[in-house]
């Protein structure tokens, strides 16, 4: 059985390639059960090892470019390749290159992948946001850096959202002190839920970006319990990867 997800394609930039796992498809068993390829949550080595060998090669991608993400802001640019039987080492949430066949992978189980992608088809980035890369607004600061390092404009830069917790799943019963007053458009009192959603858009579009150039797949990942992990929903579970690359054009 082939590991699965969604690829999205970002209109107009047909060499940049995203693609969203989900957790069906691999060998991993028990909490991990199926595609886990994150080393760092306790699944058994092997059957990681073979979860992203197996991704890789129907993804067709050589270089496996994976993060050790912290909930900072700190962007890497030209990641190494992380070897497939080992974890990562090199402390970031995001990363970007303008090399070709360069995958940049970011893992998730409830947090926000956020894929951007250059008009032109040259620069991409990897953004893992977190609740809270929300309240540090790395959103906002990693399109920026993006744009800074390869001299473009955030008007030309195109943004997917991935599967990850949605806003009735989203709650903080402390939310005076993990957010603060200033957050208050986002949180819903009834429910105490935070639409990380829309804030995230929101702060996209403050990036720069325009909101045509802002997708999203609108899938929950606590509440679709067979198809995607969540660390909300089972506190030993596996991570999904949000892939990026570019491909030499046609």
């Amino acid at each position: 059985m082939a590991l699965s997800g969604v690829e999205f394609a970002f209109p107009g930039v047909p060499n940049v390639r995203c693609f969203f796992q989900n957790r069906l498809g691999g060998e991993s068993t028990g909490a991990f059960m199926s595609g886990n390829i994150s080393m760092d949550v306790g699944d058994n080595p092997k059957h990681v090892v073979y979860n992203r060998i197996r991704l890789q090669k129907e993804l067709n991608v050589q270089s496996w470019c994976e993060l050790k993400q912290v909930h900072g802001d700190v962007v890497l640019f030209d990641p190494p390749e992380t070897p497939v039987g080992e974890a990562a080492v090199h402390e970031a949430d995001g990363s970007a290159t303008d090399k070709l066949e360069k995958a940049l992978v970011i893992k998730t189980a409830d947090c926000q992948p956020v894929l951007l992608a250059h008009k032109s088809g040259k620069y991409v980035a990897g953004l893992h946001v977190g609740w809270r890369g929300n309240r540090i607004a790395f959103p906002v600061s990693g399109v920026r850096t993006f744009c800074e390092q390869y001299g473009i404009e955030p008007a030309d830069v195109l943004a997917v959202r991935g599967p990850s917790l949605g806003p009735a799943e989203s709650q903080f019963v402390n939310f005076d002190t993990e957010w603060g007053v200033e957050w208050a458009e986002w949180f819903c009192k009834e429910t105490k839920t935070m639409d990380l959603w829309q804030l995230t858009k929101h702060q996209l579009r403050l990036a720069g970006i325009p909101e045509k150039q802002i997708f999203s797949l609108d899938l929950c990942t606590k509440t679709l319990e067979e198809e995607f992990y969540s660390y909300r929903r089972d506190r030993v579970t596996g991570r999904q990867a949000a892939v990026i690359w570019i491909e030499p054009s046609l």
